[in-house]
């Protein structure tokens, strides 16, 4: 044991003497000064140090010198500080200068949270998710879009027309005479189908283009549906249209039309009660024409406004156009 410890203490005074001799030459640059402090000299020489062998070989270096005296040392120094004291070899200072340089360079790409900042705003992932999320969209908008117009279609087919609530106020009671010369009043129509044309006997194109019109609509109404409607020509020229006139005139449209004539006063309130309208032109030498409206009216067996029919209509849409109207009314 105790040439052990001799033997140590002769090791120790040798690092001594070199450690002497490097510190006067000058050959450690930046270390001689750590090394060759009177501190350490001073407790190699009294041996206070703790009798612990070399870490590395003398060989290796000033570095590993230094170490090892560091480590010597060390008793009231923490391991953090004895490191940070360590001197870096040149190569690896800068290598450590280098190696600063990228973990400032990535601490740039971190944002303040200490959170990486991605390298793109838009990846290849959330890019499909945004065009699957726009053809969904395109999809559920064209559907609704076509379900909306299927509801409005059927919605359109659905309606009935007939006598509902609100419907027009178009008709109303009258008492005038027939073609035949007797009184006749709404009543005496109840129970039938009819179409009532407002017009005159000295029309020259409209009234008989519309009066031919309406009979073969009836006669079509008949092959077609099996349906009866008795068509009614009423004149809104009170004056010219006397009984006779008139008989004359419905004879040659079609057999089933009656014709109704009357008063001024009787004619002129028919005429409001079916919204009507009629005026004469200017006179000459009693040749006059009268102004009025180009309706057909359908009106139901309680003599109750069902459709009107315009001068648009030719003679296979009117005739649908009852029996479609008649249908859906006894439905």
């Amino acid at each position: 044991m105790a040439t052990a410890i001799a033997s140590k203490a002769n090791h120790l005074r040798n690092l001594c003497k070199h450690i002497r001799l490097y510190s006067y030459v000058g050959t450690f640059g930046q270390c001689r000064s750590t090394v060759a402090s009177p501190s350490i000299l001073h407790a190699l020489h009294h041996r206070t140090l703790p009798l612990i062998p070399p870490v590395l070989p003398f060989g290796l270096g000033i570095q590993s010198l230094v170490i090892n005296q560091r480590y010597l040392l060390s008793t009231s120094t923490t391991p953090t500080a004895v490191e940070s004291e360590k001197p870096v070899p040149k190569s690896d200072a800068k290598s450590h200068c280098g190696g600063a340089e990228k973990s400032g360079d990535s601490n740039q790409g971190k944002s303040d949270g200490g959170k990486p900042v991605r390298g793109g705003p838009v990846s290849w992932l959330s890019f499909l998710l945004l065009v699957l999320t726009g053809a969904g969209i395109i999809w559920y908008y064209d559907r609704e879009k076509k379900r909306h117009i299927e509801e409005i279609n059927n919605a359109s087919q659905a309606v009935k027309q007939g006598p509902s609530a609100g419907k027009a106020a178009i008709g109303g009671p009258f008492n005038l005479i027939n073609h035949d010369g007797k009184r006749v009043t709404d009543k005496d129509f109840l129970g039938n189908w009819t179409m009532i044309y407002f017009g005159f006997t000295h029309c020259p194109d409209i009234c008989p283009d519309e009066l031919q019109k309406l009979a073969a609509a009836v006669d079509k109404a008949k092959e077609k549906g099996g349906i009866d409607v008795v068509p009614v020509f009423i004149s809104v020229d009170p004056e010219r249209d006397a009984v006779e006139q008139v008989r004359e005139y419905v004879k040659e449209f079609h057999p089933k039309l009656v014709g109704l004539t009357g008063s001024p006063d009787e004619i002129k309130k028919v005429a409001r009660a079916y919204r009507v309208y009629y005026m004469k032109t200017a006179e000459e030498d009693s040749d006059y024409l009268v102004d009025h409206s180009i309706v057909m009216y359908l009106m139901s067996p309680k003599m109750e406004f069902v459709k009107f029919f315009g001068k648009n209509n030719d003679v296979d849409s009117l005739a649908d156009g009852v029996i479609k109207e008649i249908k859906q009314h006894k439905k």
